[in-house]
């Protein structure tokens, strides 16, 4: 039988082999399916989906079902192919055809691991178990045309069929259902493309990128790049999915080494290649480029091919090779590796780039243990050095090889002594290897490249760019280049390089002068460093160098007055950890970078010309002043002298026009600024933090670009300067803890500030009118101003989101609104003597959070004031509802809540120890429909309003306390967990009618429920939620009195630990149910803060996984618990699987299949946080989709009656899941 056309027969597509563990099979897919039933709907659209996934998948010719039997093609397609998918549907036993695939396609599963998908489409499995209904009809039409034996055999296969774990239909989409079979079979496909190359570590997640990157939507030509440093592993990963994907096209050619063949052969020999293999026997003769395009474009515009070109580091390769997609036909695929991202995306403009990363730790441990150990693990005594190397790497595949292939048969000490040599010596493969990259950078992009390889790694990009702009480097394009062909990554704005390239940077200086580290251009190893400074050989050929007396054994080192003297042309000097030193008598004038934290210098060299430098970073120094008189400085741009308490005075900054930062926090002997420095006209950034003595600052500032502010903490600053101009840049200004007693009119000018922060200015008495009307203020700050009294009679800040008066306590009146301040979220009041709230509060149509708390002078009238509150949807602290609510009728026993309808925007409601009473909650709670957290402990209510449920985002329900609290009503969808703990008097809790959607669970808490336990049993409720929650995967959990352990628990133990053993090959069961018995300590403890939890030891023959699984906590306010209690919990199956999946890369073990099929059995271990209980005995059971076909949530019996008798608790609020 032949397919529909999509995989050619030509002699380029490979051989398929007797086992599922080569690559040599021809399809991926085989797909079983009744023609009659869903050819032309549910299977035709899976068979699109899959192709589009770059699955080959066979399908069979609908002329061929006219036959009456099934035909050789049909037998030797399933066993070249890696999988079947078995669509079952409700004719599927009635075709002798499909019975006949579903033979062989068990056959091939016994003989060599063929694996089966089971999909079943509109029958259950449980009808293929049992052969009835139109399965029966069929069989009784079946052995009235065929023998006994052949008739058993298809029942058998059925029977053993319907059992492997698959997808149902069900209620469904059928999309949904299809992406999920393609998910799995993708994921298991890859996994067995790495056991065929078993030493690809970490293939398996590149491999799916690189497939949907090629995929096969549409029949157009796709050209993709694999993108990386040298050594990631590009090739390999091309080379991968090539020998799977070349039966899929009428010609397949990969073009190795292209950038070594043409540069030693020449392009014409690549194209020779090319031609001769995608159209083997035949003879090309021809001897220029041009030529062979020609050929190129004429033979191969009508085939279908799969071509890889390489490592590509030149334009012209491309040209003349793979120029134009119309080269070559349709449904074509080209994959091009290179080092430069640039060529492939800028220049060529591949279709996607694929860009493989380095191995994680474990995978790259792993790899090192095959190559050193043969083994996934390192030899007993090894695994320290085997980090080491690791550790080296970095994760290059490249470098693992090499280094593991070399110490394979080593012993401890010839590691040791090879990990010695790598600190000085790179390795030569690796280190040639990595630098074909550098060996391609002009010389400027080289120098940036070495700077950042000595210098930069992990600093900020914007930084390190006018750094090296100062430089002259013209780093904007060169640092671009760099980050293209992989030699540099920025994540966060931080430049980043592997480990080996910064180290094949730092080889290629030393290998300058090997032997005189002073004539080298960059110094950053120690013991260079040392040597240079302690024999004063220091050349003009060092233009870089960082002195690092943090490690190793120089920290008593003291630098010389004249060391860097002959160090004219240095450039970058670093000083970490350096703290004894002369006074330097030289710094080069060539310095563009100075950084020296915890500097000891009073000052630089009197000579030094700093007209070169950019960035002067002395933080944490012992410096008075920097110089005396003018300096030119029209390079700089940042200065750092953070926390540097010597220094008395700023130099003259009028030749400064370019600086950027100035920070000079906690500087706290730092009395006056040079007037200069007002003026700056390019300085976004003024720290003045904590400069306690500062008393006094420039008159007048006009700085047009500064952005950031900050004079917080200079407590001795009393006046503010004037404003002269516009400083529109101005977005944050920090006054906090000043002494400012006003604010300049001329703050008006600051037309863009957003945040104004004034707290703790207590001396503060007046606020400018002006301020309370800028236009794009966020954030006004003026908590705990005790001295301001009073606001500008109006206020109207249209951007307003925070007004915080906080702890203003003589601010007695709050001022009018006017205008719209429809972006005010949140006002605080709280601790100030405001005695009314204006009318003109209603126009605060967005306010969330009024906090009035400690407003002791504030009148208002409750009804009106909930009315306007309600309506807005506010959250009000006051102590806020409490305080209002306490200001009810003697007769507390007739408090009722006002009408709640206008409080759609309510997220949390707090009502606990109220006395509400029985119909005190309003029929129209039901109207909050932002309602998260309802809280009602400790009141008098018989029932709660039946419309509950209706509160479609109601996540956490606090009842405690609530004594005569009788039954729930039936709760929305979207709790997540209810608190009933001392809850005497309640009898009843519904069973859901549909499946809670919360993803993390549904937690009920009954401590001390122990009507509830005699009436309406723990077991119950859980059958209750297992009922609703058929197909749902969530967690859940109960605790309410009780001691003894259910029957329905299949395995119990007298201990704190249960054992589920052998587990069935039948891996049909959705999660398990767990139970123990917790009793109080004998200690007599109080039993506060509890946290119970459950961690899973999952058996694999000699070792095992432990999975640690979310406590569940619950707490008791106050005495001792003395009736024992049961926790029960429900864990779905998908907590070992996610937890498994992770692991299923480094052990063998998961890799051969479903982890089930491996496992001996699973251990459940229960404990609790605290000395006052303690787990006495405990039981857990599997649960089956069958069980719940049977599941009777009735009353449940345990298998020993306990009494219980009634005992009062209270509890506090516990800790939410929400």
């Amino acid at each position: 039988m032949e397919d529909d056309g999509t995989v050619s027969t030509s002699t380029s597509t490979s051989t398929p082999s007797s086992s599922s563990s080569s690559f040599q099979w021809k399809y991926d897919v085989f797909l079983s399916f009744s023609g009659e039933d869903t050819r032309k709907g549910f299977t035709d659209h899976l068979y699109s989906c899959l192709r589009e996934k770059g699955f080959i998948t066979f399908r069979d010719d609908p002329k061929l079902e006219k036959g009456k039997s099934i035909g050789p093609q049909l037998l030797k397609a399933i066993g070249e192919s890696w999988c079947s998918i078995i669509v079952f549907s409700k004719r599927y036993a009635s075709s002798s055809w499909c019975l006949d695939e579903l033979v062989e396609i068990l056959k091939q599963q016994k003989e060599r691991g063929h694996e089966i998908y089971p999909v079943f489409y509109d029958v259950e499995p449980r009808d293929l178990r049992k052969q009835k209904g139109s399965v029966e009809d069929a069989f009784a039409q079946h052995e009235k045309r065929y023998n006994q034996d052949k008739t058993r055999r298809w029942r058998d296969a059925l029977l053993e069929a319907s059992c492997i774990t698959g997808w149902e239909l069900k209620d469904r989409y059928e999309s949904e259902l299809m992406q999920d079979v393609i998910r799995v079979i993708s994921k298991k496909l890859c996994q067995t493309y790495s056991s065929v190359y078993n030493e690809l570590i970490g293939i398996n997640s590149r491999l799916v990128e690189l497939r949907d990157k090629i995929c096969f939507r549409k029949d157009d030509v796709r050209i993709v790049g694999i993108c990386g440093m040298g050594g990631v592993g590009k090739t390999t990963l091309a080379r991968v999915v090539y020998n799977h994907m070349s039966g899929y096209f009428e010609g397949k050619c990969f073009l190795a080494d292209v950038r070594e063949v043409a540069m030693k052969s020449g392009l014409v020999t690549l194209q020779k290649q090319l031609l001769s293999v995608l159209l083997p026997g035949q003879d090309f003769q021809f001897f220029n480029v041009e030529d062979g395009i020609e050929i190129i474009k004429r033979r191969l515009s009508h085939k279908r091919v799969l071509v890889v070109v390489d490592d590509v580091d030149n334009m012209q390769h491309l040209k003349c090779l793979v120029q134009k997609r119309d080269w070559f036909g349709l449904g074509s695929r080209i994959i091009i590796t290179s080092r430069d991202e640039h060529l492939l995306l800028r220049n060529y403009r591949v279709d996607d780039v694929c860009k493989p990363t380095t191995l994680d730790h474990f995978e790259a441990l792993r790899l090192l243990s095959l190559k050193a150990f043969q083994s996934d693990t390192p030899k007993d005594g090894f695994m320290s050095l085997s980090q080491s190397v690791v550790k080296y790497a970095s994760g290059l595949p490249l470098a693992l090889d090499v280094l593991g292939s070399f110490l394979c048969g080593r012993d401890a000490d010839q590691w040791r002594h090879a990990i010695e040599s790598l600190k000085s010596e790179p390795d030569k493969e690796i280190n040639n290897c990595l630098k074909i990259s550098f060996d391609g950078l002009s010389e400027t992009q080289k120098k940036i490249f070495l700077d950042i390889a000595h210098f930069f790694k992990g600093w900020d990009r914007d930084f390190v760019t006018k750094i090296l702009d100062g430089c002259g480097y013209s780093p904007g394009v060169g640092l671009h280049v760099l980050i293209e062909r992989s030699l540099i990554t920025v994540e966060n704005n931080k430049i980043w390089m592997h480990d080996l390239l910064q180290e094949m940077g730092r080889h290629i200086v030393r290998q300058k002068s090997p032997d005189e580290p002073g004539k080298r251009c960059r110094l950053s190893e120690e013991r260079d460093v040392y040597q240079v400074l302690t024999q004063n050989s220091g050349t003009e050929a060092i233009e870089g160098m960082i002195i690092n007396s943090t490690i190793g054994v120089h920290k008593a080192f003291t630098l010389r007055a004249d060391a860097f003297l002959k160090m004219k042309k240095l450039r970058l000097l670093m000083v970490h950890g350096l703290l004894k030193a002369c006074d330097l008598t030289y710094l080069s004038n060539e310095l563009r970078f100075f950084e020296w934290a915890g500097c000891p210098l009073k000052s630089l060299p009197w000579d030094f010309q700093p007209n070169n430098l950019v960035a002067l970073l002395l933080p944490n120094s012992c410096i008075k002043q920097l110089w005396n008189g003018e300096r030119l400085l029209n390079k700089l741009k940042f200065i750092d002298l953070q926390d540097s308490p010597k220094l008395i005075k700023t130099p003259d900054f009028a030749k400064a026009e370019n600086l950027e930062s100035l920070n000079l926090e906690d500087c706290t002997s730092l009395a006056h600024v040079h007037p200069s420095i007002a003026f700056l006209p390019n300085l976004k950034l003024l720290n003045l933090r904590n400069c306690k003595s500062l008393r006094s600052f420039p008159t007048k500032i006009r700085m047009e670009s500064l952005k950031t502010f900050i004079l917080s903490g200079c407590s001795n600053l009393r006046r503010l300067p004037e404003i002269t101009g516009e400083m529109e840049c101005l977005v944050e200004l920090y006054l906090d803890g000043t002494s400012v007693k006003e604010l300049p009119s001329s703050f008006r000018h600051l037309s863009n500030l957003e945040s104004l922060n004034l707290e703790g200015c207590t001396s503060l008495l007046d606020v400018h009118p002006s301020i309370l009307f800028l236009p794009k203020l966020k954030l006004l700050n003026l908590r705990n101003c005790t001295s301001l009294r009073s606001l500008s009679t109006n206020i109207g800040m249209q951007s307003l989101e925070t007004l915080i008066l906080s702890g203003c306590m003589n601010l007695q009146r709050f001022p009018e609104i006017t205008g719209k301040m429809e972006r005010l979220l949140e006002l605080h009041l709280d601790g100030t003597s405001i005695e009314e709230l204006p009318s003109s509060i209603g126009h605060l149509s967005s306010l969330q959070v009024l906090d009035l708390s400690g407003c002791s002078q504030l009148e208002i009238s409750p009804p009106t004031f909930l009315q306007w509150i309600y309506r807005k949807g506010c959250r009000v602290l006051l102590s806020s509802l409490n305080h209002m609510l306490s200001q009810k009728s003697p007769n507390s026993m007739a408090l009722r809540l006002p009408r709640l309808s206008g409080l759609s925007s309510l997220k949390e409601l707090n009502i606990s120890g109220r006395n509400l009473c029985e119909g005190a909650l309003p029929s129209d709670i039901r109207c909050l429909f932002s309602l998260e957290t309802l809280i009602l402990k400790d009141n008098n209510f018989v029932s709660l309003p039946t419309n509950l449920c209706q509160l479609s985002k109601l996540n956490l329900l606090e009842l405690a306390d609530c004594k005569l609290l009788e039954t729930l009503p039936q709760l929305p969808s979207s709790i997540a967990a209810v608190g009933l703990d001392g809850c005497d008097s309640l009898e009843i809790v519904p069973n859901p009618t549909k499946a809670y959607t919360r993803s993390y669970g549904m937690h009920y808490y009954g401590v001390n429920c122990f009507k509830l336990a005699a009436n309406d049993n723990a077991l119950r409720i859980l059958k209750g939620h297992l009922k609703a929650a058929a197909n749902v995967r969530q967690r859940f959990d109960i605790l309410i009195p009780g001691s003894e352990i259910f029957e329905w628990f299949s395995h119990q133990s007298e201990e704190c630990s249960v054992m589920i053993p052998n587990l069935q090959n039948d891996i049909q069961w959705m999660g398990f149910a767990l139970c123990c018995a917790l009793v109080p300590a004998s200690n007599n403890a109080a039993w506060r803060g509890e946290e119970i939890n459950c961690t899973i030891k999952i058996h694999f023959g000699d070792f095992a996984f432990w999975k640690p699984t979310d406590g569940f906590p619950f707490n008791s306010k106050s005495g001792r618990i003395s009736k024992d209690h049961l926790w029960l919990s429900y864990l779905p199956r998908d907590i070992l699987d996610n937890f498994l999946k992770y692991q299923s890369d480094d052990y063998e073990i998961l890799r051969r299949g479903d982890w089930i099929h491996s496992c001996t059995g699973i251990k459940m271990l229960f404990n609790t946080r605290n000395i006052g209980t303690k787990v006495n005995k405990c039981g857990a059971r599997l649960v089956y989709p069958s069980d719940l076909e049977d599941l009777d949530p009735t009353m449940e019996q345990p298998s020993t009656p306990t009494s219980l008798n009634s005992h009062h608790g209270l509890s506090k609020k516990r800790k939410r899941y929400s």
